[in-house]
Order: C-alpha cells, then structure tokens, then sequence
C-alpha cells in the first residue's frame, strides 16, 4: 500500500487535494449564506431597475396623453386624415401619420428583406469561413452609424439623385426614407436570419444531401423552412428598428400631412408618427391641447411597437423549442 502510494503522480495527487475545506466554520457558513443571497438580490436589484424604467415611461406618456383622450374622441383621432394642431377649430387626425410610418416601414422591409435573407443564407451554408469572419463584423457595422449620420447622407446625396435621374418632384419622399431604413434594418435581419439558419445543424443538411438534394433544394425546402421562425423573428425586429427611427424620416421623408395618391406612390412626400413628435415638441406650450396630443401620438408608437415586440418573442420562443425539439 506504501508502494502504491509513492507511485501516485504529482498531478494526480494535487488534484485529490481540496482547497477549500469539507465542514465550514459558523462564520465560513454565514459569509457564503450572505454571499449568495447578495449575489441573487444585487441581480435581481439590476433587472428590476430595467423593468421600472419602462414601467416609469409608460406611465409618463399614459399621464401625459389622458387629458387629451378625455376631450377628444379616439374614435377621430384615429380615422380622420387632418393633423393641423394650431389651426382654428384645430384637428388632431392621426390617420395619415399612421400612414406615413406605415408606408417606410413596408417600403424599407420590401428592399430589406430579400436582401437580408440571400445575405444570411450566404454568410451560414456558402460564404468561406474567412470570407464570413470578415463580412459578418462589417454588416453589423451599419448597426453603428448614427442615423443622423444616414439623414444627410439622405438629403445632401440620394434626394437630388431621386430628383434629377429618377424625375420626382421632389427627393424627400417615402422612396427615400424607405431606402435608407431598408439599409438600417439589414443588420438586424442578417444578424437575426444567419443565427437561426446556423442554429438548424448539420445534421438536417447532411440528410438532404444524402437523399440526392442539391445545395439550393436543401436552402429552400429544408434549411429556410426549418428556420422560418428565427426569420420571422428578425424581420419583425428590423420593422421595429424603421418604424421607430425618428431623425432619417424627419429629414429624408419630406414632412408632408398626407396620404400618397395613388396608394402606391412613393415619389410623394409623407410625414410619420416619430417624425411629428421630433418636429413639434420643442415648439409646443407645455399643457396645451397641441402638447397633450403628441403624448397620444407616443402613446399610439408604443402601442405599435409593443405588438410587434410580442409577436418577435413568440416567433423567437418557438424557433427555441422547435431546436430543442431536434436535438432531442
């Protein structure tokens, strides 16, 4: 037994060691009771500052907004078309602001998302692996230009492009706006898309192949259809990120109260619910009819963005399972 003993190797016999010992003190027992329950309520301290934050702002805006939901009809403030706040009988119709954030929002998804989805179905099942390691950082990059940054850029380069080449009246429209929002978004829907289509493993692609499939029928009948959710996921999350910009569509959109006619046109100028907040609030008398509807406006915007985050969290949570699932 001796024998064996000696012929233990240093390694094994320092691992056999225990640096912290099997029964603890009273007080080593209390300093790691207290450790642990600090760490947990420091944690719990930090998110529920987070959750506070929005619960403040919500209840900020909801105050703000009620005095003017009590004097008018919601009703009118969300049909008619006339958004004139100082005119005398004055008009408080948010129907065309919904509109125009609805109009660069479609717009810029219609561009975005083909492009986001062949761009992330390249970096994850074509792109070399040097090729990805370079490209994905440098697309994650736009993510970091400030919008302003993307608003003159809007107005000083493509607005007298789309004016003098293309022909509009004007080069501050929805086309513009749209354009830009569509490069904004793409980040958020490349980042998105090529995680959830990395996330469908190897193991659905090799089975593919190995039925006679070629690399497209694989991308387009199994691949993307098994990471439809994730997709999903990220183009709701780009559509958050344009239907909540504020200083491109203020420069880029033109700034026009009105509905484009025909439906279709995007060379007309418009004016979005960000934008009419942006551009009234620092001229407003605080307390007046004016100040208190564009609290509503804000209120509407959160509305909007809090279906849509929802929707995201569902389509995220059952990519989740449905990975969970085959991996099982």
């Amino acid at each position: 037994m001796l024998e064996q003993a000696n012929t233990i190797e240093p390694n094994q016999r320092q691992a056999a060691e225990f640096t912290r010992p099997l029964a603890l003190t009273a007080r080593q027992d209390l300093r790691g009771y207290l450790a642990h329950r600090g760490g947990r309520l420091l944690l719990f301290l930090l998110t529920g500052v987070s959750v506070l934050a929005v619960l403040l702002i919500l209840f900020f805006v909801l105050r703000e907004a009620l005095p003017f939901l009590r004097q008018h009809s919601l009703r009118e403030f969300l049909t008619q078309r006339g958004w004139y706040p100082e005119a005398q009988p004055a008009e408080f119709g948010a129907l065309a602001l919904m509109a125009g954030s609805l109009y660069v929002t479609a717009g810029s998804l219609i561009l975005a998302v083909p492009i986001g989805l062949l761009a992330a179905v390249y970096l994850s099942d074509i792109a070399p692996f040097a090729v990805r390691q370079i490209c994905k950082p440098v697309i994650e990059l736009l993510a970091a230009i400030p919008s302003v940054a993307y608003g003159f850029f809007a107005v000083l380069v493509l607005a007298p492009w789309l004016h003098d080449r293309l022909g509009f009246d004007t080069g501050a429209n929805a086309l513009n706006a749209s354009l830009i929002l569509a490069i904004m978004a793409l980040p958020t829907i490349i980042s998105v898309a090529e995680d959830s289509l990395a996330a469908v493993g190897r193991e659905l692609r090799e089975a593919s192949y190995g039925l006679g499939a070629t690399r497209a029928e694989t991308l387009g009948k199994v691949v993307i259809p098994a990471a439809h959710s994730g997709i999903i996921a990220g183009v709701i999350l780009g559509m958050m990120r344009a239907i909540g910009e504020t200083m491109v569509v203020w420069m880029a959109s033109g700034n026009a109260n009105q509905i484009p006619s025909p439906w279709w046109d995007f060379s007309q100028s418009i004016r979005t619910m960000t934008a009419t907040i942006a551009g009234d609030m620092g001229e407003t008398a605080k307390g007046s009819a004016h100040y208190h509807s564009l609290f509503a406006v804000g209120l509407l915007l959160l509305v909007f963005t809090l279906v849509l985050n929802l929707t995201s969290e569902y389509f995220l949570a059952r990519a989740k399972r449905l990975a969970k699932g085959k991996r099982k």
